[in-house]
Parts: C-alpha cells; structure tokens; sequence
C-alpha cells in the first residue's frame, strides 16, 4: 500500500508532527510511505489556476494523491477547525470537478489538540470537507486530546489512543485494498 501523510500542523517541534511519526512508524513494512511535506508551498486555490497556469506544487499534489492508496491527514485544532494549510490541500484535491484524485480514495483522520476534546471539530471539519470532495473518509476517527500531557517526544502514551491508532491504520489498509480489488473488477 502506498500511503500519503499530511501533516497539518507546520510548526517545528510539533506535537501533531510527533503523534503523525508515530502512526507513521506502526504501519507495517510492506506500507510505503510519503509525507506530503509542501503544504506552505502551495497557494491558496483558486480555479484561475486551471489549465496551463496550474502551478507545479498543486500538479505535484495531484500526482501524489492519484499514485497514493490511501490517505492519513493528522491536524491540529486551531481556533475550532482544521487549519488553513490542510483546508487548501483539500480545496486542491477536490479538483478538477468530477475527476479529482482524491474521488473515492479511503482516507484517515487524525487530530490533536491542547484540549480534552481531543480535536473534535477540527476531526469533523476535515471529515466533511473530504467527504464533499469526494474522499472515503473511514468513520472512526482519533482524537489526541490534552496532547502536551499525554504524547512525548515518541508519541502517544495513552495505551487507547495507540489502540485507536493502530486500529485506524490497519482500517485504512483494508479499505485501500477493498478500493484496488474492486477497481481491478472494472
């Protein structure tokens, strides 16, 4: 399975970067792996961009999102939702309209926050907008709440959050390769 991280927070030392290493680090050897490390780079969408002036970054996003089997967004909360940076790359993967590469492509959430809600609305923020564009977002989502207390510089140390972790990863993986047998189908 070829799996494309992104990680929403873009800040260095962050904890949402340090629950995404460890998702990253229990999947299994036969995963491949990429993160998506352009978000800042990408410019804000606009369909203006269609066409011949659609930028490189947002070609190289598609790209990424088309040859990918799955999907894991790992976001912080800010001020309520996900933040802007993931929003775009989302904006970005929904088109062009009707073709986009994220169309039906299984897709995890994880979220962090300082909170012990755990990034509930910036979890169901990001549900909705991929689910409008055209994402299989899997219905169980992980929640990392009161993160500065419960992850380190390894991750997670809440036993049940690892276990949501790793339950999301493994569900990912079923659904990528539920997603590429019934392609294979026609």
């Amino acid at each position: 399975m070829n799996l494309l991280v992104f990680i929403g927070s873009l800040r260095a030392d962050s904890v949402t970067a340090k629950v995404a290493e460890f998702a990253i680090a229990q999947t299994p050897d036969d995963v491949h792996v990429r993160v998506w490390d352009q978000i800042a780079e990408l410019p804000h969408y606009n369909e203006d961009f269609e066409g011949d002036d659609l930028p490189a970054v947002g070609s190289q996003l598609r790209e990424a999102i088309a040859a990918a089997d799955a999907l894991l967004l790992v976001t912080p909360e800010y001020n309520g939702a996900l933040p802007s940076g993931l929003k775009n790359v989302i904006d970005w993967a929904s088109r062009p309209y009707g073709a986009a590469a994220i169309k039906g492509k299984p897709t995890g959430i994880i979220g962090t926050s300082r909170s012990s809600r755990a990034a509930q609305w910036s979890r169901e923020n990001a549900a909705r907008s991929l689910e409008i564009a055209g994402a299989d977002v899997l219905p169980d989502t992980v929640g990392v709440g009161s993160h500065f207390e419960t992850v380190t510089d390894q991750g997670p140390t809440d036993e049940a959050t690892i276990a949501a972790i790793k339950s999301l990863l493994a569900h990912l993986q079923r659904a990528a390769e539920q997603t590429r047998s019934t392609a294979s189908r026609g």
